[in-house]
């Protein structure tokens, strides 16, 4: 009677976490290993999607921005600094991604972590050409803490609930295929 009642809660473990009984899992929703390829190698995926906690940061026109003012799009959020080489690397294809799938269902948030404010962002952008990303900065390091950022470059990939689906620490060429097809997956699923 054991063996029946053990193979029996196995059984609905398996159903229950794989989805298996369903077609799509319910404990772990956005299921993304299959993207993990290339540029995505490094993309460290949660297991089911963890509340991101809410924390603000300043716009180009010096307005307080939440993140939860991004809820219902699907949102990489990239933490990094002018001062960062990595994250100079990686700025142009950020720009691209947010030039090629920007909109009404994703945005890339990039929010420099520089301590000079956001004249030293809007310079970097000048310099570097970049077009499509708007100019975010927290000089207090607030959101980066909050967000449980230690090094720079840190990418965080944001379901339309405002959950963290997983993030990248270091740099990455996020207009790749292989980063954009990991994107839609998670847009198609919220």
């Amino acid at each position: 009677m054991m063996i029946r009642r053990v193979k029996f809660v196995s059984i609905l473990f398996l159903l229950t976490f794989t989805g298996l009984g369903v077609g799509t899992s319910t404990a772990f929703s956005e299921n993304v290993s299959s993207f993990l390829t290339g540029e995505m190698q490094n993309f460290a995926p949660n297991g089911p999607p963890r509340l991101l906690k809410d924390f603000t940061f300043i716009n180009a026109d010096g307005e307080q921005v939440q993140i939860s003012d991004y809820k219902g799009k699907v949102v990489l959020l990239n933490f990094w600094a002018t001062w960062c080489a990595p994250c100079r690397e990686e700025m142009p294809g950020l720009d691209q991604l947010q030039a090629d799938m920007g909109g009404d269902d994703f945005q890339v948030v990039a929010i420099s972590q520089d301590l000079q404010g956001m004249e030293k962002v809007q310079a970097f952008f000048k310099k570097y050409k970049i077009k499509n990303l708007g100019a975010f900065n927290d000089k207090t390091l607030k959101s980066g803490r909050s967000a449980g950022v230690f090094g720079l470059p840190a990418s965080i990939l944001l379901n339309a609930d405002g959950k963290e689906i997983g993030r990248l620490v270091g740099p990455a060429e996020w207009d790749a295929p292989e980063s954009k097809a990991l994107i839609q997956h998670i847009i198609a699923g919220s």
